[in-house]
């Protein structure tokens, strides 16, 4: 079994975009941004959300940093960074999310996406913000 890929999670108020352009002046690398608009997430967002990011990618050799604004309400510093798990499998993605998820709460419980992926959130018994997703063979 390999070992899974941990990766920061940032969640803006709005402001993703600037904030990983900055990131990626400073960082280099290529970077993936991908609005609200024109994604079945758009329903859950504000008319005046759609062009906020829904998710960005800054992809180095050596590094990927994942970021989003929030379309859930705003965010606080304490609350904008989550630990993401890139899973190898169905069978990692279940362990992990009953082992990392036990005695905390569940914020989205496993689940097929529209983006081709088995995904879940939590936060730990500790308070700590997971996102866990296995991306589906094409």
């Amino acid at each position: 079994m390999s070992t899974p890929r941990l990766t920061p999670y940032l969640t803006f108020n709005g402001n993703c975009r600037q904030a990983m352009a900055f990131y990626q002046q400073c960082l280099g690398g290529e970077l993936m941004v991908q609005t609200f608009e024109g994604t079945p997430a758009a329903e859950h967002v504000a008319p005046e959300a759609l062009q906020n990011v829904m998710h960005s990618a800054l992809t180095t050799a050596d590094m990927v940093l994942m970021a989003s604004d929030s379309g859930l309400g705003p965010v606080a510093k304490g609350d904008m960074i989550s630990l993401s798990v890139n899973c190898q499998s169905p069978e990692e993605i279940q362990r992990l999310f009953s082992l990392l998820s036990a005695g905390g709460t569940i914020t989205m419980p496993l689940q097929d996406t529209f983006w081709g992926a088995t995904f879940g959130m939590f936060a730990d018994q500790f308070g700590i913000d997971w996102m866990l997703n296995y991306d589906k063979p094409q």
